[in-house]
This record gives C-alpha cells, structure tokens and sequence, in this order.
C-alpha cells in the first residue's frame, strides 16, 4: 500500500476510534542495506536506502487524559504511557522503542503533551528491515510535530538510537536511525560510522529495482554470534595496531597473518574487504554501472558466508537461486542483508523483469526449503515525513 493509502485509511480508523480526525500524520520507513554487512561497529561504510514500507502514526491532542495511548493497529495492543514524571520501560514490550524517545525529548526539557495515537506498520518485523528503528524515527517525527521543536536530523537520529540502547536493550549501530531519517527518494546513503558524515548516492535509471526476499527464517544462533564476531574483530584491529579495523588494509593483514588465529583473520578479512567493496558500489551506483554492483553484491554475500560465517543455508539458497537466474534473467547481483543467521536477502534486478523474477525465486525457494519466502521491490524511498501537520 502507497503511503497516501496508507494515511487515507489510518485516518479512517483513527475517526472510528477516537470520534474525531487526527491532527498530525506522520511516516518513517524501515530500509535494507544494499552493501556494507558488520562494517558499523567497525567504524567504517554502509551503504542503506530507505523502503517503501513504513510505520506510521496518526495522532490528536488527547480530550480524556493527560497521557499518551498508542493503538497498535497491527497487534491489536494499546500502550498507556505517563508522562506527568520522567518516562520509564514498561508493558507492552514494543512501548519501550516509542518510551524511549519520550523519555530522550524530556531530557532535552521539552515539554509533551497528552496524545491520542494510532499506528500501523507494514515493515515487515524480524526481517531484519528495521522495524523498531522506523517506529523510533516516526515516534520523534510525531513528537516534533506535537511540541514544534524540530531537532537536528544527527541529533534525532542518535536520540532515536539510544532509545533502542537504553529503553530496548539493543546494541545497535547508527546505520538504521539514520536512513530512517535522513533517505531521500531515488537515493542510497553512503554512511561513514566513524565521521558520522553521509553522501547521498542518486539512483536515477528506472530500469532497475531492488528485489528483497525474506526467507522468513531466524535461527536462534545468531543472538550470541554478534558478540563474538564483534570481540573477534577487536582482537584483529588490536593485532594490528589500528583503533579499528577501519584503519586496516589487506596488506597489512597479510604481514600480520601469523600473527593471529585463522579465525580472527578471515572475520578481519571480512570487514577489510566489505569497507572497499562499500565504497566501490557506491561509485558504481553513482555511474549506472549495475553489472560491477551486482558482482560487488555477490562477492560481499560469499564474504559474509564463508568469511564472517553469518549465512545460512536459506538465505545461501535465495543468493544461489537469483545466480542461477543471471544478468540474463534479470538479476545483476544479489547478497544476505542485515546481521544474518536469517532474514532478508537483496537482489540488484532489472524492473522489466520483475515478476518473471519473483515466481522463480519463490518457487525454487519453496521447493529446496520448503518455506514461503515473502518477496517484494522497492525503489529508494524518503526518509521520515509528515504529511499532515
């Protein structure tokens, strides 16, 4: 559903609901990761575009109470949240992404007033498509709007990630808060995790899409996994004397190779190597060069399986699947996207071909893992949004 649809039936229901039309309607988009896996927190690039999938909010000056109450149109949940005293974690479990940026703008001594909130999200949740962080980013976009008090996009963006430190107990990188608020339409964004500095990357030829395909899967293993690869990637930089592996080439890997278990290399090798094919598919968007994107998409997939070790076989079996349908069919390149053991994967497609595409990666897919895989295309889409204020 196109985000006026959306809007045009949240309204709808918010009128059923609260006898009254909102005041305010505001959107923020999940994203996936075209290029750039595990290189945030080793300070270095990634390479996001906002999708055409949103969470969004639509809200009036509450008449009843002086708190805020959050319908959850899609659980069917409603969350009551105090706002006469410093905003705490509480129930339902997903309240705490929308307190925790409450509680961001009371520190900043903005004063909130009482709201009646209705949302609804069509980013797909533990896809690894950054459900939580477009619910963060449209909470601070609403907030915005309710108090007048529009913040820096840097600002809200960190404000938006340390909810989810804090208030979620999720470890998280910049990457997600950022797209979410600072995507524009037709645009990747090139981050840079350690300067925090970002370079829109147009996307002008409308003869390609990005294909995502959710293997619908999430293998437990992968909760601790991150904790190891991260200490493993600490250990490497440490090895080799950098403050980061950010700092690192492959030059200097290879004279320090016996230095370090095989392990501890292949995981360095990894982030080495991602940061420079980030950078190169960046310039290779930027001139239309799809078949260097794609081969640098396959490539970072193989890294990222054999390498970092955070594939599986579902999401090995979609990459395999859009291979075997080739630049011929319609697919220049395709990779596991997110933090792994699951989820998504991204293919570079060609739009003319789209559902040529689809059926067969749907059907290849069943037949091999005998799941359903969710499968959708998105262009680059725009950050956060009001539409209605």
């Amino acid at each position: 559903m196109k985000l006026p649809d959306l809007a045009t039936d949240l309204a709808r229901q918010f009128q059923r609901i609260y006898g009254r039309p909102p005041r305010w309607f505001v959107a923020a988009p999940g994203r996936v990761n075209v290029i750039g896996e595990h290189t945030d927190y080793n300070d270095g690039f990634v390479l996001p575009m906002a999708i055409e999938r949103y969470c969004v909010m639509a809200a009036d000056i509450s008449r009843t109470s002086q708190n805020i109450s959050i319908h959850d149109e899609q659980v069917g949940e409603k969350a009551v949240i105090d706002i006469s005293k410093p905003v705490e974690k509480g129930n339902p479990k997903w309240s705490n992404y929308v307190r925790g940026v409450i509680a961001g703008f009371q520190n900043r001594g903005v004063k909130i007033p009482a709201l009646d909130v209705l949302m609804l999200s069509t980013v797909p949740l533990g896809g690894g498509l950054s459900s939580s962080a477009a619910l963060e980013v449209c909470t601070a976009t609403l907030l915005e709007s309710a108090t007048g008090k529009k913040m820096d996009p840097v600002e809200k963006a960190l404000l938006c990630q340390k909810a989810e430190h804090e208030f979620a107990g999720v470890p998280c990188g910049i990457m997600d808060q950022f797209i979410s608020v600072m995507g524009k339409s037709n645009h990747l964004l090139l981050l840079d995790c350690r300067t925090r500095e970002t370079k829109l990357v147009p996307v002008n030829d409308p003869s390609v899409e990005l294909l995502i395909a959710n293997t619908n899967v999430r293998h437990e293993l992968g909760s601790g996994e991150y904790a190891v690869r991260r200490s493993q990637c600490e250990e490497a930089a440490k090895i080799l004397g950098v403050a980061s592996l950010r700092d690192a080439t492959a030059e200097m890997l290879e004279q320090k190779k016996s230095a370090m278990s095989d392990i501890v290399f292949r995981r360095a090798r990894h982030v080495i190597g991602e940061n420079e094919r980030t950078v190169s598919a960046a310039e290779g968007v930027r001139n239309s060069n799809w078949p260097t994107v794609g081969q640098l998409m396959y490539a970072s997939h193989r890294s990222l399986r054999d390498d970092y070790e955070v594939s599986c076989k579902e999401l090995d079996a979609v990459v395999e699947i859009a291979e075997s349908i080739g630049e011929q069919g319609g697919v220049y390149g395709c990779r596991m996207t997110g933090g792994g053991f699951g989820g998504c994967a991204v293919a570079l497609v060609k739009s003319n071909a789209i559902d040529a595409i689809s059926k067969k990666l749907a059907t290849e897919y069943r037949q091999k893992t005998g799941i359903e895989a969710a499968i959708f295309v998105s262009r680059p889409a725009a950050g956060a949004t009001v539409l209605k204020s």
